[in-house]
């Protein structure tokens, strides 16, 4: 198996291939699906494996997801309300297009940097 490294020498981190990692291992996601958080703990471990091709490259890139240990991991902090206004006050501005000044229901892409209105206004174009 290419990507089986228990020991660290090849990759400087133990490394296991995709599906077998040891029990009590667990990466960001399989964590807070579970409540928990890493809590500052190093990484443990990590998993490899091959993506899919970019269009025109020969060659598949090599991805990674980080492990941490399970019994070092922490409950995720609750939600109080003053970080409830905090992540409102965000989501609130990343709806609120900066040329129009209107809130919109959706989050403008930031490809646009506008609401999809005012990309598409001829005055923007010229």
């Amino acid at each position: 198996m290419r990507f089986l490294d228990p020991t660290g020498e090849t990759y400087g981190l133990p490394t296991y291939p995709r599906r077998l990692a040891p029990e009590g291992l667990a990466t960001r996601r399989q964590l807070r699906a579970q409540g928990l958080r890493p809590a500052g703990q190093p990484v443990a471990a990590q998993i490899l494996w091959h993506g899919r091709r970019p269009p025109g490259a020969t060659e598949r890139l090599v991805r990674a997801a980080y492990l941490y240990r399970l019994d070092l991991a922490q409950p995720v902090r609750p939600m109080t309300p003053g970080r409830a206004r905090a992540v409102a006050a965000m989501m609130r501005a990343r709806r609120t297009c900066r040329v129009c000044m209107v809130t919109h229901p959706y989050v403008i892409p930031t490809s646009l940097g506008c609401c999809p209105g005012c990309a598409d206004a001829p005055a923007l174009a010229a």
